[in-house]
């Protein structure tokens, strides 16, 4: 998915592979599990979906799940989501990693970041279905720590073009634009689309960039 996004933006010239990627290596069990669970929250989201469900879906019994996630459902859940985000994490780093200058590599970012997310089933139904889940982390004051988390893990990919501390709040602005686009979608504007996301780069995300002479402060 992520490889078919790349193609599209470099207009056919060969991707950069997208591995696959988590924070701590997992035996096949624990994926397995994983992965069920992940298929059962595309179906019926994450409140409806129970521990015995995921068991019969990974083909296992629940002592086993518990076994692999003694912590119950908070546990699986937990490293559901940071698996998720980890693979999220990692199309966009590549992204970034394929472009030739700032401009592309923030256009290449968004467009991945976004079409990642509408292309995630379990991310559709929960978004649609149980925002309830996000507000934990969008609220005024914790979406800071979601904008916080994206500077300093996607900031230093950008420093082959800015300063580390200008790579950073650029991560951290493009951050700001992709929530508030997925939250309030402009119909004439898909930033899953190149021209789309390259048109709101040039015009907002650039000349603030390389305007601005500090970090801004909060």
């Amino acid at each position: 998915m992520v490889a078919d996004v790349l193609i599209d933006l470099t207009e056919g010239s060969p991707p950069v592979g997208v591995p696959a990627w988590a924070p701590q290596p997992a035996d096949e069990l624990t994926e397995r599990i994983l992965d069920a669970a992940l298929a059962l929250v595309a179906r019926w989201g994450v409140g409806k979906t129970a521990l015995a469900d995921v068991a019969k879906e990974a083909g296992c019994s629940r002592a086993t799940l518990y076994r692999a996630f003694p912590g119950g459902k908070q546990h699986l859940f937990t490293a559901m989501g940071l698996r998720e985000l980890a693979t999220y994490r990692q199309g966009v780093v590549d992204a970034i990693a394929s472009a030739d200058d700032l401009g592309e590599a923030l256009t290449r970012g968004l467009v991945v970041a976004t079409r990642l997310v509408r292309d995630h089933p379990a991310a559709q139904f929960v978004l649609e279905h149980e925002p309830g889940y996000l507000l934990p982390f969008l609220g005024f004051k914790q979406v800071d720590v979601v904008y916080r988390a994206s500077a300093t893990s996607i900031g230093p990919n950008l420093e082959r073009f800015l300063p580390p501390d200008r790579a950073r709040w650029a991560a951290e602005w493009a951050t700001r634009l992709l929530i508030s686009y997925l939250f309030n979608p402009d119909p004439e504007l898909d930033l899953g689309v190149a021209d789309d996301a390259r048109h709101l780069v040039e015009r907002y995300v650039l000349p603030a960039i390389s305007t601005s002479t500090s970090t801004p402060t909060r």
